[in-house]
């Protein structure tokens, strides 16, 4: 079953939703780009990971033999002579996250680099939108078009097309399609996105002197929602987070009710 509203549903961006549905439209992004793009081009799912130290945890228990059990060790805690146990390092464990890189097979040459914007890449502070941000800085000096598409409301602005141009073309807007087309200088181009509004069909740049190809957004978000059964994850009963203003509530009270949603 479809999502009630036109565009994106602002209760997928839960933090226990949206996850999900990054990695569901970075698989349907993917797909949909081969099957317009021109045969030299190919969409590639690539992996950035780092390190969260705001998500540590004690390490997991090891069990070992009798032969690992030695000097003093048991259990994984070692004794020695003259020194107290002050504890134990916690353990970080790795963040990986998906995002599209659109390749020329000829030489396996980088031409651009599709992202959609996740919710570490938005946390102040964190560690995963210092790594965006050094692979956005890394796009820039290697010449690569950055296509950039941001469904969250939440966090500080980070796309790579500068907030002031987008607000020239769309004063009032819930998300984004940025684009950053390669060259000297830099030809940035934008789609606001009001929340009422249908994703729109955007334009995937390719090589200078190649016609960019057109991927229809509304379509994959639709997909996303159908496999991934949102509707039984997501609580139309409680307010979305992060909350809407009492226009946009009232407009999704009325579509949810008419879908029979809510009472």
């Amino acid at each position: 079953m479809p999502s009630p509203f036109p565009g994106m549903d602002p209760w997928l961006e839960d933090e226990e939703v949206f996850p999900n549905l990054h990695e569901r439209l970075i698989v349907y992004l993917s797909e949909a780009l081969n099957e317009v793009m021109p045969p030299d081009y190919v969409a590639t799912i690539k992996s950035r990971v780092w390190v969260d130290d705001e998500s540590r945890r004690e390490p997991d228990v090891a069990v070992f033999g009798r032969d690992r059990l030695h000097n003093g060790s048991a259990g994984g805690v070692v004794t020695l002579p003259g020194l107290l146990a002050v504890g134990q390092e916690l353990v970080s464990d790795p963040v990986e996250e998906a995002y599209l890189e659109i390749l020329s097979p000829r030489g396996r040459r980088l031409v651009t680099a599709v992202e959609v914007i996740s919710l570490s890449n938005k946390k102040a502070g964190d560690k995963g939108r210092k790594t965006y941000q050094d692979k956005q800085t890394e796009y820039k000096l290697a010449a690569v078009n950055l296509v950039e598409i941001d469904l969250l409301r939440r966090g500080p602005y980070v796309s790579a097309v500068p907030r002031n141009r987008l607000q020239r073309v769309g004063k009032s807007f819930d998300y984004h399609v940025s684009v950053v087309v390669a060259g000297s200088p830099n030809s940035f181009h934008a789609a606001p996105i009001p929340l009422a509004d249908r994703l729109p069909a955007i334009g995937i740049p390719l090589d200078l002197g190649v016609e960019p190809v057109t991927v229809d957004l509304q379509p994959l978000l639709d997909r996303c929602y159908d496999t991934g059964r949102y509707r039984e994850l997501v609580r139309y009963g409680q307010s979305c987070d992060p909350p809407l203003t009492p226009e946009q509530q009232a407009w999704a009270g009325g579509i949810l009710r008419a879908k029979g949603l809510l009472p």
